[in-house]
C-alpha cells in the first residue's frame, strides 16, 4: 500500500457528504498512480456518522471505517488508525475540510526525500486564517508560539493535524495523549527524535457544517503540562519516553469494531 489517508470523525454526519464530494475525487485522482486506502475512524459518535459512513463508502474495498463503542478522543482515534494503516506514508486530516482536500497533493509532493514529516502551516509568513473563531486562534497560535520557543522556531505551526508522515515515523514515535495534544506530541516527539520536518503554508478556514470538539480549557491545561515536560526535559537532556495509555491493556482492542 502506497498510501493511506486517515480521517478521524466524532459526530460528522453533516460532513459525509462533503466526504464524497470533495474528498473523494482526490483520492480517485491519487489512485491513477498509486495504491491508496481510507480509513475513517469513528470516534464513538451518537449522530449515525459511522451508519453514514458505511452507506456511503461501504462498498470501496479500499476504505475501511473502524468504530470506537465511547468517545475515546483525537489522540486515541489516530492510534486507532495507525494501527490499521497500512500505506508507506500516511496522510492525517479533518473530516470538515478546513483544510481543503486537494491540499493532500501538495503535502505529497513537499514530501520529498530527506523529509520525513509535512505538516500544514497557517501561521507560516505566507499562510493565513478566515473566519475562524478567535478562541481557537489563540489557543493554537499561542501554543505553537510556545513550542517554537522551546523547540524549534523554523516550524511555525505544532498543532495542525493535517500531514503527511513516512510510516516510520509512526512506528518510531509512540504518544501518550489521547484528545487534540496528541497532534503535537506527535510532531514534537518526532522532531525531537531527529525527524525533519517541512510546512506547507496554507490557509486555515472555518467550518462548513458542525461545531469544533476541542474543549478549550481542557486543551489549553494539556499543553501547558506538556510544555512543562518540554522545558524539564530540555534542562535534563533528553525527552522522557511517551507512558502510552492502554499499554498492556488486554480489553483495548475490544473498544473498537471494523467494518
Amino acid at each position: 500500500m502506497d498510501l493511506t489517508i486517515l480521517i478521524p470523525c466524532c459526530n460528522e454526519v453533516d460532513n459525509v457528504a462533503l466526504l464524497v464530494s470533495e474528498l473523494m475525487p482526490v483520492v480517485e485522482r491519487l489512485r491513477r498512480d498509486r495504491t491508496v486506502e481510507v480509513i475513517f475512524v469513528d470516534d464513538g459518535s451518537s449522530d449515525g456518522t459511522g451508519d453514514a459512513l458505511a452507506e456511503r463508502f461501504g462498498s470501496d474495498p479500499l476504505v475501511r471505517i473502524v468504530r470506537h463503542e465511547r468517545n475515546r478522543g483525537l489522540g486515541a482515534a489516530l492510534r486507532t488508525g495507525f494501527r490499521y494503516a497500512r500505506g508507506a506514508v500516511i496522510v492525517t486530516t479533518d473530516s470538515d475540510a478546513t483544510y481543503p482536500f486537494p491540499l493532500i497533493v501538495d503535502l505529497l509532493e513537499r514530501l520529498a526525500p530527506g523529509i520525513d514529516i509535512v505538516t500544514a502551516s497557517c501561521y507560516h509568513p505566507s499562510g493565513g486564517i478566515e473566519n475562524v473563531p478567535r478562541s481557537r486562534v489563540f489557543l493554537s497560535m499561542g501554543a505553537s508560539l510556545l513550542y517554537r520557543l522551546l523547540v524549534d522556531r523554523h516550524v511555525h505551526t505544532y498543532t495542525c493535524l493535517f500531514r503527511a508522515y513516512r510510516r516510520t515515523v509512526i512506528a518510531a514515535t509512540p504518544f501518550a495523549a489521547d484528545g487534540f495534544l496528541a497532534v503535537t506530541e506527535i510532531l514534537v516527539r518526532a522532531m525531537w527524535n531527529g525527524y525533519r520536518v517541512a510546512e506547507l503554508p496554507c490557509v486555515l478556514r472555518s467550518r462548513r457544517h458542525g461545531q469544533s470538539k476541542a474543549k478549550i480549557a481542557r486543551t489549553i491545561l494539556a499543553h501547558l503540562r506538556f510544555q512543562g515536560v518540554l522545558l524539564r526535559s530540555r534542562i535534563a537532556g533528553g525527552l522522557a519516553p511517551a507512558r502510552v495509555a492502554g499499554d498492556g491493556d488486554t480489553d483495548e482492542a475490544a473498544a473498537f469494531h471494523v467494518i
